[in-house]
Formats: C-alpha cells, structure tokens, sequence
C-alpha cells in the first residue's frame, strides 16, 4: 500500500511540475482578445498604454443621432475597470486620446450639442478616473471635427481635422489656430509634431507643415489619393499610409520608395526595430522592415462577431502590439468596442500547443520511472518475506 501511495504521490508531482513550467511560458506575455459593451452602439478610435500598464480606449457609444464620447479603461489583461461618457442631446464622437503627465486623460474628436457651428472640435480632459476637469469647444460657423491629437513638447495640445489645426496649452486655452487646405473642405486624418517643433498634416492627397507658431511652410502631395496616417523618420522624413500603399519621403517631400498592399490601412507606427505596423480594415494587422517590405501579417477572427475591424494600433511596452476598433453581434447587431493584445509577432495563443508534447512525454516518463520503482519495491518486499 505505501508503494502505491509513492507512485500516485510522484506522478502528481511530476505532473503539477510540468503543469507549472507551462503556466509559467503562458505567463511570460500577455495576450488577449476583449469585447466592451454597454448596451448601446460602441466604436473604438484611438488607445493608448497608459502608465499602470493598462489601456485607455476612446470612441464613441450611443445611437444615432444621439451619441457621447467614450472612455474606456482597462488593466494589463484587459478587464474593464470602468467607463465613462461624455456629451449632450446630440453626437459627440472622440477619435483620438493621450495620458497626461497627472494621470488623466485628454480625448479629442467633434461635437453637434456644443460650440458655435454645427459640428467643432471638442477637447474633454479627465482625472485619473475618467471624472471631467473641463472641456473646449474650437471651430467656427462651417463642420468642424478633430481626428487627430497630440501632446506637445511644451506640455499642451494640438488637434487637426476638417481643414482647422489648433494649437492650447495644457489647460485647454487656444494659443493658436490655423486654416488650411481650403478649410472644411480639407479632411486631416493624422498629426504629427515634429522634431522642430513644427506640424505636419495629412489627408486626401496633401501633405502640409507648419512652424511651431502654425505659419504655413510648405504644402506637398501625399504620393495618393486617400492618406490615413503617417510618422515622422528619423531622417526627417515622413512616411504615409492610405488606401493600398505605403509611402517613404524624404524631408524635401521627394517620394523615396512605395510599396503597394491590398486594403485601407488607417493606423500606421514606427517601431521599435526601425520597421512599420499597420492595421487593415479587413482584420488585418501587418508589420513590414525599414523598406516596407512585408514581414509578417495577422488576421483575427472573433466568433459570435461579425464584419467590421481595427482602426488603431500601438506597439507596447513589452515590444507586442495592442489594436483597438469595432465588431459587429450576430446575436444583437449592435456594435462593440473591441480590442487586441498580441505578441511580437502579432500573435494571439490561447494555449501554447508546442507545450503537450513535452508534457505528455514528462508525464509518461514519470509513469515508467514509478512503474520501475514500484515493481523493484514489490519484489522486494516478496524477497523479505521469504
């Protein structure tokens, strides 16, 4: 009986041995696939890693013609820890947030309900806990709306959109503000601010810098027709992404190399290797070298989802990718904030399978060995007993 005993006892350690060396690879990055939903149509536009290791996530919940900005803060795996919203009687949506140096949060996009015109920018700064501090309103008698927000090296803020490019301090207050591109009529997607401490726009088929005061320097095309996003190089130069191509200029606006894919990319980064991220609308999350040649490209299936997919990405702190965007219920038809958390590689494991056979081979191992031992230990006792 006490042989049995030891034989059961040590194939339950060998056992819990190996279940722990897999929890512990399973443990060495976080990845995870997470839906938010409050009961009304939801959209995520922009994330962000936030200082705790967490995510914050803006868009916009509610149904048309009444939506709010939103806010939505998770922790590392993911779970939400809450959710707030923003607005009035009519449709605020926000498509861009930063982390602020207190902790807060500062979220950009358009609102009908307030300002002087029937849609202006609207910028909404939160504590810590998603509690407004205060709110501004930009913009003048045509539509205006902010897709894009960044927090300047002085410690403000500057939004472009709809042909308006403002520039505040950190409390909101405009400093300055300049009209481009034929005003409303000029779509900005994306912002950046440069190593200079100038600006530069982009949208449709033009690319436009502006000194750190917002005076115009030079006005360039884009390489396409339908520019999304884009980066700053560290050569000075720029590089775009649009509906089908990536393009490479250099600081003069002279085009240096494009490469062609198939869909809209609407969220493009450097990363840290010196390389490009960017999501399609198709699910898609591709990762090309310094060249844009492609490296490697995910596609992510949800069940119980349907059409829809990422609008942003951002390469994290543990040099995996986190994608924020829409999916669509089956069950409900209503929308849902969804957002990704991959490795390095774009990857998302639900269980690293590499594993079960190194785990079916050391349980195996550990029953021979018993097996052995228990029969040695049999014989044994039988000698004894002569």
């Amino acid at each position: 009986m006490l042989s049995k005993k030891l034989f059961l006892s040590s194939v339950a350690f060998f056992v819990l041995v190996s279940l722990s060396f897999v929890g512990s690879v399973g443990a060495s990055s976080v990845m995870w696939s997470q839906t938010y939903e409050s009961g009304r149509h939801q959209t995520a536009y922009s994330l962000v890693e936030t200082s705790d290791g967490g995510y914050a996530i803006a868009g916009s919940s509610g149904f048309q013609p009444s939506e709010d900005f939103c806010l939505v803060k998770t922790d590392e795996m993911g779970f939400m820890q809450w959710l707030k919203t923003f607005g009035g009687n009519a449709t605020e949506i926000a498509y861009s947030v930063v982390e602020t140096s207190d902790g807060g949060y500062v979220l950009a996009g358009g609102t009908a309900s307030f300002g002087a015109g029937s849609d202006d920018f609207w910028l909404v700064k939160t504590d810590a806990n998603g509690i407004m501090q205060w709110n501004r309103t930009y913009g003048g008698p045509d539509s205006e709306t902010a897709y894009s927000l960044v927090k300047t090296f002085d410690g403000g803020y500057a939004l472009s959109g709809d042909g308006l490019l403002v520039k505040t301090d950190v409390y909101g207050n405009m400093e300055w503000n300049q009209t481009y591109g034929g005003g409303s009529y000029y779509t900005s997607n994306s912002l950046v601010e440069t190593s200079d401490g100038g600006y530069v726009v982009v949208g449709g088929s033009r690319l436009i810098k502006f000194d750190s005061q917002g005076s115009l320097e030079w006005n360039q095309t884009s390489f396409m027709d339908t520019a999304c996003s884009l980066v700053e190089t560290s050569d000075g130069g720029y590089t775009i992404s649009g509906y089908g191509r990536l393009v490479k200029i250099d600081v003069y606006g002279d085009m240096e190399w494009n490469q062609t894919y198939d869909g809209q990319a609407r969220s493009l980064i450097a990363t840290s290797d010196g390389g490009y991220a960017f999501v399609i609308s198709s699910r898609r999350l591709i990762k090309t070298d310094a060249q844009g040649i492609i490296e490697w490209n995910q596609i992510y299936e949800i069940e119980e989802f349907g059409h829809r997919g990422p609008f942003s990405v951002i390469e994290t702190s543990d040099g995996g990718y986190a994608l924020a965007g829409i999916l669509t219920s089956f069950f409900s038809g209503k929308t849902v904030f969804w957002v990704v958390k991959t490795d390095a590689q774009g990857i998302i494991p639900e269980f690293p399978s590499w594993i079960i056979l190194p785990l079916f081979l050391t349980a195996t191992l550990a029953i021979i060995i018993c097996k052995q031992r228990l029969t040695k230990n049999t014989k044994t006792n039988r000698n004894h007993s002569y």
